[in-house]
């Protein structure tokens, strides 16, 4: 028996690494119940962890059921070559502890103990797991996006400050015009705020050096908030770093805290107000776009004492259709919802002091500083923007102090987001003051988006009616717009993105047109007359062949509706003039005047 213990111990790493009293101590002490329901000693654990040993173990034990016999005599064996025969007793002590802590590590794989050469330890079965093929995932997403012509393009466009709406391709001695731009009214490039800009960030730097409530909170911050909430009427006012940021996170937030709230959506509404529905987890009804009956008929359904939020715009920006905001603060009132309007597409464009479509129904009481019981005040959540008619960056919140203090605490689109540079917020404060003290870029912008819309009309160029200052020319199909967009651009030197799913429903694509004070009749004569020849060229329908198919969204229908432009003639003087037409002309002129001396004053 010492011989073949001696051999054992020459050829296995746990017996030649352990001493005898050791092995005493492990095969004496219990550890862990047994598969069949005894207790097994420490040593009996550790062997079933033996690559060779445990095989052997687990054999006998599916014969006998028990924990093998064959472990036992093996066990006895060691004990029996530790030099004392088993009595039943042992002595512990500390130093045995730590050999087995050691023959634990040797066997548990913590420390490697090579084996001898004629011992092949017995090794697993590898199963090769099938991995997910991402490269393959993301190139089938887009080849449907190619294959339903919705995959978008960029194109490398430069807005060239001084010469704006001229811009600059790739190649700096390429110019084109771009009549897609958000910065409806160019205030990216006014004097004033370059020159805030400039000295901002001379004196604080480029960046806001963290989030609102580590570093990023400033005098900046506090006199923008302040100059937006005075815009809207409101008490308070929150920066976010978008507007897409804004809609999201007060959705997602208010949604989620609300008890049982419900959210009620126009059918049309921005994705950001979408997705904030969605991270928020409350219920969402979707209502018909701009449609007063369907609002109240879900609202109706619903029990008084539930929280409920109807979200809609002012301005939708791919129709350019306004929404009924006056009804639905009537039908909020009845059924005990809040008001969550987003102006983003109107904040400086309309408005005796640019505040958006809520301020310009109340025209003359907003002109007379008298907004308290006008249907903004009403609104008790308004959204906007600092990066479309503003010319900068960033997205705002504005209502009661509470509101926007829950939102300010809850939010992590807000707490966890860095801040907007002193910068930027310098500047956009600057664009927002100027545009509540001159009217006259808005003016000019309307009277710019008149002018185009009636010379496409009268070229048979498809226009979808809208009373606001965005101009959707109807092209009906994906690629056909992609085309035409691709010719305006490398044959005509204008810039106009074609739109296609999921920001439009298929079947409805569309460039979309928007001018700015800067499109003078020299730039609006090029591109209705280089839209006239694509539409020749690529066979694009007109309003006509719209007509004969029965019309469709608004283009060509047999019941044409007439669309008073938001704008009336006397808010933009045309009615001063005799003759529209000619008025409209008259004021281009005079407005240009007054733009270009306000800007050398500046």
């Amino acid at each position: 028996m010492d011989a073949v213990l001696r051999q054992s111990k020459s050829m296995c790493p746990f017996l030649k690494k352990t001493s005898p009293a050791t092995l005493r101590s492990l095969s004496t002490s219990t550890r862990q119940a047994s598969p069949g329901g005894g207790s097994m000693s420490n040593l009996q654990t550790i062997a079933r962890r033996c690559p060779i040993m445990g095989k052997a173990l687990a054999v006998q034990t599916a014969k006998s059921g028990k924990v093998g016999l064959g472990g036992v005599a093996a066990l006895g064996a060691i004990r029996a070559y530790s030099g004392k025969a088993g009595t039943g007793k042992a002595r512990l002590h500390t130093s045995h502890h730590r050999e087995a802590r050691a023959v634990e590590d040797t066997l548990f794989g913590r420390e490697k103990v090579p084996y001898p050469q004629h011992v092949k330890p017995v090794r697993p079965v590898q199963h090769k797991a099938a991995k997910f093929d991402y490269e393959g995932f993301y190139n089938a997403e887009l080849d449907k996006k190619h294959k339903d012509k919705s995959y978008r393009y960029f194109n490398n466009i430069n807005r060239l400050a001084k010469e704006f709406p001229r811009a600059h391709m790739s190649n700096k001695n390429e110019r084109v015009t771009v009549w897609c731009s958000n910065d409806y009214l160019g205030m990216g490039r006014n004097p004033q705020v370059l020159k805030t800009m400039h000295e901002t960030l001379e004196e604080y730097g480029a960046g806001a050096g963290g989030t609102r409530n580590i570093s990023g909170h400033n005098q900046h911050a506090v006199s923008l908030e302040a100059t937006i909430a005075k815009l809207h009427a409101k008490d308070a006012a929150l920066v976010f770093t978008s507007c897409y940021v804004a809609n999201d996170a007060t959705l997602a937030t208010l949604g989620s805290k609300l008890p049982d709230c419900v959210i009620l959506s126009d059918s049309l509404n921005h994705a950001s107000m979408i997705q904030g529905i969605r991270h928020s987890g409350a219920k969402k009804i979707v209502f018909k776009h701009n449609d007063l009956a369907d609002l109240e008929a879900k609202l109706a359904s619903l029990p008084p004492e539930v929280p409920k939020i109807i979200a809609f715009e002012s301005v939708y920006s791919m129709c350019g259709s306004i929404g009924p905001i006056e009804g639905i603060c009537d039908l909020a009132e009845k059924y005990g919802a809040l008001t969550f309007l987003d102006e983003v597409h109107a904040v400086g464009m309309y408005g005796p002091h640019g505040a958006g479509v809520a301020e310009h129904l109340d025209y003359n009481a907003h002109l007379a500083g008298r907004p308290r019981g006008t249907i903004m005040d009403r609104i008790d959540i308004i959204t906007g923007t600092l990066g479309k008619a503003y010319g900068c960056v960033g997205g705002y919140i504005a209502g009661s102090s509470a509101m926007v203090d829950t939102i300010r605490s809850l939010a992590p689109g807000f707490i966890f987001t860095t801040s907007l540079p002193p910068a930027t917020m310098a500047g956009a404060q600057t664009a927002i003051e100027y545009q509540m003290t001159h009217q006259g870029d808005r003016r000019l912008q309307q009277l710019h988006t008149r002018a185009v819309k009636d010379a496409l009309t009268a070229r048979d160029i498809p226009v979808i009616p809208n009373p606001s200052h965005i101009i959707p020319v109807l092209v009906g199909n994906a690629s056909l717009a992609k085309q035409a967009s691709d010719l305006l651009l490398d044959k005509h030197g204008i810039y106009v993105q074609s739109i296609n799913y999921p920001t439009v429903p298929v079947g409805q694509e569309r460039l979309r047109i928007t001018p700015t004070p800067g499109h003078v009749r020299e730039f609006r004569e090029q591109l209705v007359e280089s839209l006239d020849q694509v539409w020749e060229e690529l066979g694009i329908k007109r309003t006509r062949k719209w007509k004969e198919e029965g019309g469709f969204i608004g283009v060509g229908e047999r019941e044409e509706r007439v669309v008073e432009p938001l704008w009336t003639d006397s808010q933009l003087g045309v009615s001063e003039v005799k003759g529209v037409k000619r008025g409209v002309e008259k004021l281009l002129e005079r407005e240009r005047e007054a733009s270009a001396a306000v800007a050398a004053a500046a």
